[in-house]
Protein backbone atom coordinates (compact mmCIF):
# COMPACT_ATOMS: atom_id res chain seq x y z
CA UNK A 1 0.00 0.00 0.00
CA UNK A 2 2.80 2.38 0.84
CA UNK A 3 4.35 1.86 -2.59
CA UNK A 4 1.17 3.07 -4.34
CA UNK A 5 0.17 6.61 -3.30
CA UNK A 6 -3.26 6.17 -4.90
CA UNK A 7 -4.35 3.46 -2.45
CA UNK A 8 -5.75 3.66 1.05
CA UNK A 9 -4.61 1.52 3.96
CA UNK A 10 -7.17 -1.10 4.97
CA UNK A 11 -7.87 -2.24 8.54
CA UNK A 12 -9.89 -5.43 9.12
CA UNK A 13 -11.37 -5.92 12.57
CA UNK A 14 -12.00 -9.60 11.75
CA UNK A 15 -9.16 -10.62 9.40
CA UNK A 16 -10.40 -14.21 9.09
CA UNK A 17 -13.91 -13.10 8.11
CA UNK A 18 -14.18 -12.80 4.29
CA UNK A 19 -17.30 -10.67 4.71
CA UNK A 20 -15.56 -8.16 6.94
CA UNK A 21 -15.72 -4.65 5.49
CA UNK A 22 -12.48 -2.78 6.16
CA UNK A 23 -11.89 0.69 7.44
CA UNK A 24 -9.74 2.78 5.14
CA UNK A 25 -7.06 5.24 6.16
CA UNK A 26 -6.12 8.19 4.02
CA UNK A 27 -2.52 8.97 3.21
CA UNK A 28 -1.08 12.32 4.31
CA UNK A 29 2.38 13.80 3.94
CA UNK A 30 4.08 14.87 7.13
CA UNK A 31 7.45 15.90 8.50
CA UNK A 32 7.76 14.39 11.98
CA UNK A 33 10.32 12.39 13.90
CA UNK A 34 10.05 8.88 15.28
CA UNK A 35 11.21 8.85 18.92
CA UNK A 36 12.14 5.90 21.05
CA UNK A 37 11.42 6.69 24.71
CA UNK A 38 12.55 4.55 27.62
CA UNK A 39 11.28 4.99 31.15
CA UNK A 40 13.61 3.68 33.83
CA UNK A 41 12.44 3.39 37.40
CA UNK A 42 14.73 2.81 40.38
CA UNK A 43 13.38 2.21 43.88
CA UNK A 44 15.27 3.63 46.85
CA UNK A 45 15.65 1.40 49.88
CA UNK A 46 15.32 3.19 53.22
CA UNK A 47 16.12 1.87 56.67
CA UNK A 48 13.02 3.44 58.18
CA UNK A 49 10.20 1.14 57.06
CA UNK A 50 7.54 3.59 58.15
CA UNK A 51 8.43 6.00 55.39
CA UNK A 52 7.27 5.16 51.89
CA UNK A 53 9.85 4.47 49.24
CA UNK A 54 10.01 7.09 46.51
CA UNK A 55 11.06 5.63 43.17
CA UNK A 56 13.50 7.46 40.95
CA UNK A 57 12.22 7.86 37.34
CA UNK A 58 14.47 8.59 34.37
CA UNK A 59 13.53 9.07 30.71
CA UNK A 60 15.84 8.31 27.81
CA UNK A 61 14.93 9.52 24.31
CA UNK A 62 16.47 8.55 20.99
CA UNK A 63 15.59 9.78 17.47
CA UNK A 64 15.22 6.76 15.21
CA UNK A 65 14.32 8.53 11.98
CA UNK A 66 12.12 10.97 10.06
CA UNK A 67 8.52 10.11 9.13
CA UNK A 68 7.34 11.53 5.79
CA UNK A 69 3.99 9.73 5.40
CA UNK A 70 1.21 8.94 7.85
CA UNK A 71 -2.13 7.14 7.46
CA UNK A 72 -5.11 8.49 9.38
CA UNK A 73 -8.34 6.57 9.92
CA UNK A 74 -10.98 9.23 9.56
CA UNK A 75 -13.94 7.12 8.43
CA UNK A 76 -16.73 5.28 10.16
CA UNK A 77 -16.57 1.58 10.99
CA UNK A 78 -20.26 0.69 10.96
CA UNK A 79 -20.45 -0.68 7.40
CA UNK A 80 -20.30 -4.36 8.34
CA UNK A 81 -22.22 -7.37 7.10
CA UNK A 82 -22.39 -10.69 8.94
CA UNK A 83 -23.38 -14.07 7.55
CA UNK A 84 -26.22 -14.59 10.00
CA UNK A 85 -29.65 -16.15 9.90
CA UNK A 86 -32.63 -15.17 12.05
CA UNK A 87 -34.52 -18.15 13.40
CA UNK A 88 -38.26 -18.24 14.12
CA UNK A 89 -37.54 -17.44 17.77
CA UNK A 90 -35.52 -14.37 16.77
CA UNK A 91 -32.22 -15.99 17.64
CA UNK A 92 -29.29 -15.17 15.35
CA UNK A 93 -27.31 -18.13 14.05
CA UNK A 94 -23.95 -17.92 12.35
CA UNK A 95 -23.75 -19.38 8.85
CA UNK A 96 -20.00 -19.26 8.32
CA UNK A 97 -19.53 -23.01 8.81
CA UNK A 98 -22.25 -23.61 6.18
CA UNK A 99 -21.39 -21.11 3.45
CA UNK A 100 -17.58 -21.07 3.63
CA UNK A 101 -15.81 -23.91 1.88
CA UNK A 102 -12.47 -24.22 3.66
CA UNK A 103 -11.48 -27.58 2.13
CA UNK A 104 -12.55 -29.74 -0.81
CA UNK A 105 -16.04 -30.98 -0.11
CA UNK A 106 -18.18 -33.78 -1.46
CA UNK A 107 -21.42 -33.34 -3.37
CA UNK A 108 -23.49 -33.51 -0.21
CA UNK A 109 -22.00 -30.21 0.94
CA UNK A 110 -23.57 -28.41 -2.03
CA UNK A 111 -26.94 -30.14 -1.86
CA UNK A 112 -27.74 -29.21 1.74
CA UNK A 113 -30.89 -27.24 2.51
CA UNK A 114 -29.79 -23.85 3.78
CA UNK A 115 -31.58 -20.56 4.43
CA UNK A 116 -31.16 -18.00 1.67
CA UNK A 117 -28.09 -15.85 2.12
CA UNK A 118 -27.26 -13.22 -0.51
CA UNK A 119 -24.41 -10.86 0.37
CA UNK A 120 -24.65 -7.34 -1.01
CA UNK A 121 -22.95 -6.89 -4.40
CA UNK A 122 -21.32 -3.68 -3.25
CA UNK A 123 -20.85 -1.74 -0.05
CA UNK A 124 -21.35 1.96 0.37
CA UNK A 125 -18.75 4.08 -1.34
CA UNK A 126 -18.84 6.61 1.49
CA UNK A 127 -17.14 6.01 4.81
CA UNK A 128 -17.14 9.60 6.05
CA UNK A 129 -20.23 11.61 7.01
CA UNK A 130 -21.31 14.21 4.48
CA UNK A 131 -23.86 16.99 4.60
CA UNK A 132 -26.95 16.34 2.51
CA UNK A 133 -28.20 19.64 1.18
CA UNK A 134 -31.92 19.45 0.65
CA UNK A 135 -33.27 21.45 -2.22
CA UNK A 136 -35.18 24.53 -1.13
CA UNK A 137 -38.69 25.25 -2.30
CA UNK A 138 -38.63 26.31 -5.93
CA UNK A 139 -39.54 29.91 -6.55
CA UNK A 140 -41.32 30.05 -9.88
CA UNK A 141 -41.98 33.16 -11.87
CA UNK A 142 -45.27 34.94 -11.48
CA UNK A 143 -48.07 33.32 -13.41
CA UNK A 144 -46.64 29.79 -13.23
CA UNK A 145 -49.06 26.98 -12.43
CA UNK A 146 -48.06 23.47 -11.50
CA UNK A 147 -49.04 20.93 -14.19
CA UNK A 148 -52.00 18.74 -13.39
CA UNK A 149 -51.13 15.22 -12.35
CA UNK A 150 -52.64 12.57 -14.62
CA UNK A 151 -52.10 8.91 -15.43
CA UNK A 152 -49.51 9.84 -18.04
CA UNK A 153 -47.81 12.46 -15.91
CA UNK A 154 -47.40 11.23 -12.35
CA UNK A 155 -44.38 13.41 -11.66
CA UNK A 156 -44.73 17.13 -12.24
CA UNK A 157 -42.03 19.43 -13.52
CA UNK A 158 -39.53 20.53 -10.90
CA UNK A 159 -38.93 23.91 -12.52
CA UNK A 160 -40.60 26.33 -14.83
CA UNK A 161 -39.91 26.14 -18.55
CA UNK A 162 -36.92 28.08 -19.73
CA UNK A 163 -37.89 30.95 -22.02
CA UNK A 164 -35.97 29.83 -25.13
CA UNK A 165 -39.22 29.50 -27.11
CA UNK A 166 -38.11 26.93 -29.66
CA UNK A 167 -40.71 25.28 -31.89
CA UNK A 168 -40.61 21.48 -31.99
CA UNK A 169 -41.98 19.55 -34.96
CA UNK A 170 -42.65 15.82 -35.25
CA UNK A 171 -42.46 13.91 -38.50
CA UNK A 172 -46.20 13.24 -38.37
CA UNK A 173 -47.16 16.91 -38.01
CA UNK A 174 -48.92 18.19 -41.09
CA UNK A 175 -47.91 21.83 -40.88
CA UNK A 176 -44.51 23.37 -40.31
CA UNK A 177 -43.94 26.84 -38.81
CA UNK A 178 -43.20 29.75 -41.13
CA UNK A 179 -42.07 32.22 -38.51
CA UNK A 180 -40.73 32.19 -34.94
CA UNK A 181 -42.75 32.74 -31.83
CA UNK A 182 -43.16 36.34 -30.76
CA UNK A 183 -41.44 35.52 -27.48
CA UNK A 184 -38.40 34.16 -29.38
CA UNK A 185 -38.19 37.40 -31.39
CA UNK A 186 -38.40 39.55 -28.29
CA UNK A 187 -35.84 37.45 -26.43
CA UNK A 188 -33.29 37.69 -29.23
CA UNK A 189 -33.85 41.42 -29.76
CA UNK A 190 -33.28 41.90 -26.05
CA UNK A 191 -29.85 40.23 -26.07
CA UNK A 192 -28.77 41.40 -29.55
CA UNK A 193 -27.25 44.63 -28.31
CA UNK A 194 -23.87 44.90 -30.03
CA UNK A 195 -22.50 44.72 -33.60
CA UNK A 196 -20.98 41.28 -32.96
CA UNK A 197 -24.41 39.77 -32.28
CA UNK A 198 -25.87 41.37 -35.40
CA UNK A 199 -22.98 40.00 -37.44
CA UNK A 200 -23.56 36.50 -36.06
CA UNK A 201 -27.26 36.77 -36.92
CA UNK A 202 -26.44 37.68 -40.52
CA UNK A 203 -23.91 34.86 -40.79
CA UNK A 204 -26.46 32.33 -39.59
CA UNK A 205 -29.06 33.69 -42.00
CA UNK A 206 -26.62 33.15 -44.86
CA UNK A 207 -25.95 29.61 -43.69
CA UNK A 208 -29.67 28.78 -43.78
CA UNK A 209 -29.95 30.37 -47.23
CA UNK A 210 -27.19 28.13 -48.56
CA UNK A 211 -28.44 25.07 -46.70
CA UNK A 212 -31.89 24.93 -45.09
CA UNK A 213 -31.07 22.20 -42.54
CA UNK A 214 -28.20 22.33 -40.02
CA UNK A 215 -27.11 20.52 -36.90
CA UNK A 216 -26.04 22.63 -33.97
CA UNK A 217 -22.50 21.25 -34.06
CA UNK A 218 -22.25 22.13 -37.74
CA UNK A 219 -23.35 25.68 -36.98
CA UNK A 220 -20.79 25.93 -34.19
CA UNK A 221 -18.08 24.77 -36.59
CA UNK A 222 -18.93 27.55 -39.07
CA UNK A 223 -19.77 30.46 -36.77
CA UNK A 224 -18.04 31.71 -33.66
CA UNK A 225 -20.89 32.42 -31.26
CA UNK A 226 -21.25 32.05 -27.52
CA UNK A 227 -23.24 28.85 -26.76
CA UNK A 228 -25.73 30.71 -24.58
CA UNK A 229 -26.52 33.17 -27.34
CA UNK A 230 -26.79 30.40 -29.91
CA UNK A 231 -29.57 28.90 -27.81
CA UNK A 232 -31.54 32.10 -28.32
CA UNK A 233 -30.58 32.71 -31.94
CA UNK A 234 -31.49 29.29 -33.39
CA UNK A 235 -35.20 29.46 -32.33
CA UNK A 236 -35.28 32.90 -33.95
CA UNK A 237 -34.34 31.54 -37.38
CA UNK A 238 -35.32 27.84 -37.41
CA UNK A 239 -37.47 25.12 -35.89
CA UNK A 240 -36.32 21.84 -34.37
CA UNK A 241 -37.22 18.38 -35.74
CA UNK A 242 -37.89 15.80 -33.03
CA UNK A 243 -38.45 12.64 -35.07
CA UNK A 244 -37.91 11.27 -38.54
CA UNK A 245 -34.86 11.33 -40.83
CA UNK A 246 -34.11 14.97 -39.86
CA UNK A 247 -34.39 14.45 -36.11
CA UNK A 248 -32.15 16.59 -33.88
CA UNK A 249 -31.62 19.08 -36.74
CA UNK A 250 -32.61 22.73 -37.17
CA UNK A 251 -34.70 23.54 -40.23
CA UNK A 252 -35.23 27.00 -41.73
CA UNK A 253 -38.68 28.44 -41.15
CA UNK A 254 -41.03 27.75 -44.07
CA UNK A 255 -38.97 24.86 -45.44
CA UNK A 256 -40.53 21.39 -45.25
CA UNK A 257 -37.93 18.70 -46.09
CA UNK A 258 -40.72 16.10 -46.38
CA UNK A 259 -41.92 17.80 -49.58
CA UNK A 260 -38.54 18.24 -51.27
CA UNK A 261 -36.74 15.09 -52.45
CA UNK A 262 -33.46 17.01 -52.68
CA UNK A 263 -33.61 17.34 -48.90
CA UNK A 264 -32.42 13.76 -48.52
CA UNK A 265 -28.81 14.97 -48.46
CA UNK A 266 -29.61 16.75 -45.18
CA UNK A 267 -30.90 13.63 -43.41
CA UNK A 268 -29.14 12.54 -40.23
CA UNK A 269 -27.10 9.35 -39.83
CA UNK A 270 -26.54 7.96 -36.35
CA UNK A 271 -23.14 6.29 -36.70
CA UNK A 272 -21.41 4.36 -33.92
CA UNK A 273 -17.94 2.88 -34.21
CA UNK A 274 -18.21 -0.87 -33.83
CA UNK A 275 -15.84 -2.66 -31.52
CA UNK A 276 -15.46 -6.22 -30.32
CA UNK A 277 -13.45 -9.28 -31.19
CA UNK A 278 -15.78 -10.13 -34.07
CA UNK A 279 -14.59 -6.93 -35.75
CA UNK A 280 -10.92 -7.72 -35.18
CA UNK A 281 -10.17 -5.44 -32.24
CA UNK A 282 -11.25 -5.10 -28.63
CA UNK A 283 -12.80 -1.94 -27.14
CA UNK A 284 -9.56 -0.98 -25.39
CA UNK A 285 -7.67 -1.25 -28.70
CA UNK A 286 -9.74 1.47 -30.31
CA UNK A 287 -7.88 4.79 -30.67
CA UNK A 288 -11.09 6.79 -30.14
CA UNK A 289 -11.71 7.67 -26.54
CA UNK A 290 -14.99 6.73 -24.85
CA UNK A 291 -16.75 9.47 -22.96
CA UNK A 292 -18.27 7.20 -20.35
CA UNK A 293 -17.94 3.61 -19.26
CA UNK A 294 -20.22 1.38 -17.25
CA UNK A 295 -17.22 -0.66 -16.19
CA UNK A 296 -15.10 2.29 -15.06
CA UNK A 297 -15.83 1.87 -11.38
CA UNK A 298 -13.32 2.95 -8.77
CA UNK A 299 -13.42 1.13 -5.46
CA UNK A 300 -13.38 3.15 -2.23
CA UNK A 301 -9.95 1.71 -1.43
CA UNK A 302 -8.47 3.96 -4.10
CA UNK A 303 -8.18 7.71 -4.19
CA UNK A 304 -8.86 9.90 -7.21
CA UNK A 305 -6.64 12.91 -6.81
CA UNK A 306 -7.41 16.18 -8.51
CA UNK A 307 -5.03 17.16 -11.27
CA UNK A 308 -2.93 20.09 -10.13
CA UNK A 309 -3.21 23.22 -12.22
CA UNK A 310 -0.45 25.10 -10.44
CA UNK A 311 2.48 26.35 -12.47
CA UNK A 312 5.80 24.77 -11.57
CA UNK A 313 9.28 26.20 -11.94
CA UNK A 314 9.90 23.78 -14.81
CA UNK A 315 6.86 25.15 -16.64
CA UNK A 316 8.13 28.69 -16.21
CA UNK A 317 11.50 27.74 -17.64
CA UNK A 318 9.83 26.02 -20.59
CA UNK A 319 7.59 28.98 -21.29
CA UNK A 320 4.50 27.16 -19.93
CA UNK A 321 4.49 24.82 -22.94
CA UNK A 322 0.98 23.62 -23.73
CA UNK A 323 -0.43 25.56 -20.80
CA UNK A 324 0.29 28.85 -22.47
CA UNK A 325 -1.12 27.64 -25.73
CA UNK A 326 -4.39 26.52 -24.18
CA UNK A 327 -4.62 29.45 -21.84
CA UNK A 328 -4.03 32.10 -24.44
CA UNK A 329 -7.13 33.82 -25.71
CA UNK A 330 -8.27 32.87 -29.18
CA UNK A 331 -9.24 35.59 -31.63
CA UNK A 332 -12.88 36.60 -31.47
CA UNK A 333 -13.50 35.21 -34.96
CA UNK A 334 -12.75 31.64 -33.84
CA UNK A 335 -13.03 31.67 -30.06
CA UNK A 336 -16.12 29.41 -29.93
CA UNK A 337 -15.63 27.53 -33.19
CA UNK A 338 -15.42 23.75 -33.22
CA UNK A 339 -13.26 21.70 -35.52
CA UNK A 340 -14.72 20.49 -38.82
CA UNK A 341 -14.31 16.88 -37.74
CA UNK A 342 -17.20 17.38 -35.33
CA UNK A 343 -19.67 17.16 -38.23
CA UNK A 344 -17.75 16.11 -41.38
CA UNK A 345 -16.64 12.54 -42.13
CA UNK A 346 -13.57 12.19 -44.35
CA UNK A 347 -11.77 9.16 -45.65
CA UNK A 348 -8.63 8.28 -43.70
CA UNK A 349 -9.66 10.19 -40.55
CA UNK A 350 -11.18 8.78 -37.38
CA UNK A 351 -14.29 10.43 -35.90
CA UNK A 352 -13.65 12.35 -32.68
CA UNK A 353 -16.21 10.26 -30.76
CA UNK A 354 -17.48 6.71 -30.83
CA UNK A 355 -20.97 7.95 -31.67
CA UNK A 356 -21.52 10.70 -34.21
CA UNK A 357 -24.53 12.31 -35.86
CA UNK A 358 -23.69 13.12 -39.47
CA UNK A 359 -25.80 14.76 -42.14
CA UNK A 360 -25.56 12.80 -45.38
CA UNK A 361 -24.12 15.77 -47.28
CA UNK A 362 -21.25 15.89 -44.78
CA UNK A 363 -20.04 12.38 -45.62
CA UNK A 364 -17.19 13.52 -47.85
CA UNK A 365 -16.42 10.14 -49.40
CA UNK A 366 -17.29 9.31 -53.00
CA UNK A 367 -18.37 5.74 -52.28
CA UNK A 368 -20.75 6.94 -49.57
CA UNK A 369 -22.27 9.58 -51.82
CA UNK A 370 -22.93 6.93 -54.47
CA UNK A 371 -24.97 4.97 -51.91
CA UNK A 372 -26.94 8.11 -51.00
CA UNK A 373 -27.73 9.10 -54.59
CA UNK A 374 -28.68 5.63 -55.87
CA UNK A 375 -32.29 6.68 -56.41
CA UNK A 376 -31.83 10.25 -57.63
CA UNK A 377 -34.84 11.30 -59.65
CA UNK A 378 -36.82 8.24 -58.56
CA UNK A 379 -37.79 9.32 -55.05
CA UNK A 380 -41.44 8.42 -54.60
CA UNK A 381 -42.18 8.59 -50.89
CA UNK A 382 -40.65 10.11 -47.77
CA UNK A 383 -40.75 7.62 -44.90
CA UNK A 384 -39.98 8.22 -41.26
CA UNK A 385 -37.19 5.63 -41.19
CA UNK A 386 -35.38 6.19 -44.50
CA UNK A 387 -36.66 9.58 -45.63
CA UNK A 388 -36.17 10.03 -49.37
CA UNK A 389 -33.45 7.33 -49.57
CA UNK A 390 -33.83 3.71 -50.51
CA UNK A 391 -34.65 1.29 -47.66
CA UNK A 392 -31.68 0.28 -45.52
CA UNK A 393 -29.52 3.06 -46.95
CA UNK A 394 -28.39 3.91 -43.41
CA UNK A 395 -27.31 0.30 -42.84
CA UNK A 396 -25.27 0.31 -46.06
CA UNK A 397 -23.61 3.56 -45.07
CA UNK A 398 -22.76 2.22 -41.61
CA UNK A 399 -21.26 -0.95 -43.09
CA UNK A 400 -19.06 0.98 -45.50
CA UNK A 401 -17.96 3.47 -42.85
CA UNK A 402 -17.20 0.66 -40.40
CA UNK A 403 -14.99 -1.02 -42.96
CA UNK A 404 -13.14 2.26 -43.52
CA UNK A 405 -12.67 2.66 -39.75
CA UNK A 406 -11.32 -0.89 -39.51
CA UNK A 407 -8.82 -0.21 -42.29
CA UNK A 408 -7.62 2.93 -40.50
CA UNK A 409 -7.12 1.02 -37.26
CA UNK A 410 -5.41 -1.78 -39.19
CA UNK A 411 -2.91 0.69 -40.69
CA UNK A 412 -2.17 2.39 -37.38
CA UNK A 413 -2.07 -0.77 -35.24
CA UNK A 414 -1.19 -3.72 -37.52
CA UNK A 415 -0.36 -5.96 -34.54
CA UNK A 416 -4.06 -6.20 -33.72
CA UNK A 417 -4.77 -8.02 -36.98
CA UNK A 418 -1.68 -10.23 -37.10
CA UNK A 419 -3.72 -13.29 -36.12
CA UNK A 420 -6.43 -12.87 -38.74
CA UNK A 421 -6.53 -15.53 -41.42
CA UNK A 422 -5.80 -14.84 -45.05
CA UNK A 423 -9.28 -15.97 -46.01
CA UNK A 424 -10.76 -13.23 -43.86
CA UNK A 425 -8.43 -10.70 -45.44
CA UNK A 426 -9.38 -11.88 -48.90
CA UNK A 427 -13.11 -11.69 -48.36
CA UNK A 428 -13.29 -8.44 -46.37
CA UNK A 429 -17.01 -8.58 -46.84
CA UNK A 430 -19.35 -6.01 -45.34
CA UNK A 431 -21.17 -8.68 -43.35
CA UNK A 432 -21.41 -6.57 -40.23
CA UNK A 433 -24.41 -6.19 -38.07
CA UNK A 434 -26.06 -2.87 -37.59
CA UNK A 435 -24.01 -0.86 -35.14
CA UNK A 436 -26.87 0.58 -33.19
CA UNK A 437 -26.34 -1.68 -30.16
CA UNK A 438 -22.58 -1.56 -29.96
CA UNK A 439 -22.27 1.24 -27.43
CA UNK A 440 -22.26 -1.07 -24.41
CA UNK A 441 -18.61 -2.04 -24.83
CA UNK A 442 -16.84 1.13 -23.82
CA UNK A 443 -13.65 1.63 -21.87
CA UNK A 444 -11.45 4.58 -21.17
CA UNK A 445 -8.51 5.23 -23.49
CA UNK A 446 -5.43 7.37 -23.11
CA UNK A 447 -4.14 8.77 -26.37
CA UNK A 448 -7.01 10.47 -28.15
CA UNK A 449 -8.01 14.04 -27.39
CA UNK A 450 -11.33 15.20 -28.84
CA UNK A 451 -12.03 18.54 -30.44
CA UNK A 452 -11.56 21.48 -28.13
CA UNK A 453 -14.87 22.86 -26.95
CA UNK A 454 -16.92 20.02 -28.37
CA UNK A 455 -19.90 18.63 -26.52
CA UNK A 456 -21.18 15.18 -25.73
CA UNK A 457 -21.62 13.04 -28.84
CA UNK A 458 -24.92 11.79 -27.44
CA UNK A 459 -26.14 15.34 -27.08
CA UNK A 460 -29.83 16.03 -27.39
CA UNK A 461 -30.83 19.64 -27.48
CA UNK A 462 -34.39 19.36 -26.27
CA UNK A 463 -33.56 20.07 -22.63
CA UNK A 464 -31.91 23.33 -23.60
CA UNK A 465 -35.16 24.65 -24.96
CA UNK A 466 -37.87 23.36 -22.64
Amino acid sequence: IYADPAKRLELYFRPKDPYCHPMCANRFPTSTMLLKVRRRTKKRRQLDTEEQTQPEVQFEMEILGIVTTVYKFQGMSDFQYLAMHSGPDGKQTSMYDKVLMLKPEKEEFFNRELPLYIPPPIFSRLDTPVDYFYRPDIQHRSGYNNPQVSGENLIGLSRARRPHNAIFVNFEDEEIPTKPLDAAVQTWKKVCTNPVDKKVEEELRKLFEVRPVWSRNAVKANISVHPDKLKLLLPYLAYYMLTGPWRSLWVRFGYDPRKHPEAKIYQVLDFRIRCGMKYGYAPNDMPVKAKRSTYNYSLPITVKKQVSHTVSVHDLKQGLGTSSASGAKKPASSRYKLKESIYIFREGALPPYRQMFYQLCDLNVESLQKIIHRNDGAESECTERDGWCLPKTSDDLRDTMSLMIKQIIRSTRPALFSNTTSSEDGKEQLAYESGEDEDDEEEEEEDFKPSDGSENEMETEILDYV
